[in-house]
């Protein structure tokens, strides 16, 4: 199982995120997505543990706590949805942006 953390800090780091939830068990991974143009994080990370009930526990304990001055969205991480047609940008759909339009 991952953990989704949300509303994180631009300023969290993996290791601040390590620091947090190695008080409630061993981690096994985290990872914190950056922005792909910018380098930047994008609020948000995955974090593993390795026993599934400390896992349970950090949940309890971090979801709506309040660290580096925003409320944590702390919940078990859905498992991606890769169904349906995806264009280079990771968005749905689409078309070519390099045609001119018919309307606006």
């Amino acid at each position: 199982m991952s953990i989704y953390v949300g509303n994180l800090s631009f300023d969290a780091t993996k290791e601040d995120i390590i620091a947090v939830f190695s008080e409630y068990g061993e981690i096994a991974r985290v990872s914190l997505p950056t922005a792909p143009d910018t380098g930047r994080p994008r609020g948000f990370a995955f974090v593993e543990m390795k026993d599934e009930s400390k896992e349970e526990a950090a949940i309890k304990a971090l979801d709506g706590a309040e660290w580096m001055g925003r409320d944590l969205k702390v919940n078990k991480a859905k498992p991606r949805d890769d169904s349906g047609p995806r264009n280079s940008r990771g968005s749905y759909g689409g078309g070519d942006w390099n045609k001119p339009r018919d309307r606006y």
